[in-house]
């Protein structure tokens, strides 16, 4: 079993993701999680899949090197969170983890329009 660091690959770009990265940065009181921005051109060097492939969905990399992405991304990613250890439990469970991801392809649909409406609260 290895401590090594959860990372995330996130799209710096995207006004919705910086405010989710940025919860989770204040939640992660035992530095579990290393966060890596994806959306620069020279990104493309350190991604370990495609980068465009990166940007489409969330990415993260476990502790022990394997990347999982979707639904089990997300969970793995807030289990690292003190107190939400269980969450990670939901994306482990197949039937649970299949639901998470129809919803999460959803939201993929529709991210872009939540992103304009979170721009607009964001400007002057």
């Amino acid at each position: 079993m290895t401590h090594e660091k959860t990372t995330i690959f996130y799209d710096g770009a995207c006004s919705l993701c910086r405010k989710e990265i940025s919860l989770l940065r204040k939640w992660d009181k035992r530095e579990r999680i290393e966060f890596l921005d994806i959306s620069p051109p020279d990104a493309a060097a350190f991604c370990p899949l495609p980068q465009g492939d990166m940007l489409a969905r969330f990415h993260v990399r476990r502790g022990d090197g394997v990347i999982i992405d979707g639904a089990e991304a997300f969970t793995h990613a807030y289990a690292q969170i003190p107190g939400l250890s269980w969450v990670g439990a939901i994306g482990r469970f197949r039937p649970s983890r299949w639901l998470l991801n129809v919803a999460y392809a959803g939201f993929l649909k529709i991210r872009p329009s939540i992103q304009k409406m979170v721009n607009k609260k964001a400007a002057p």
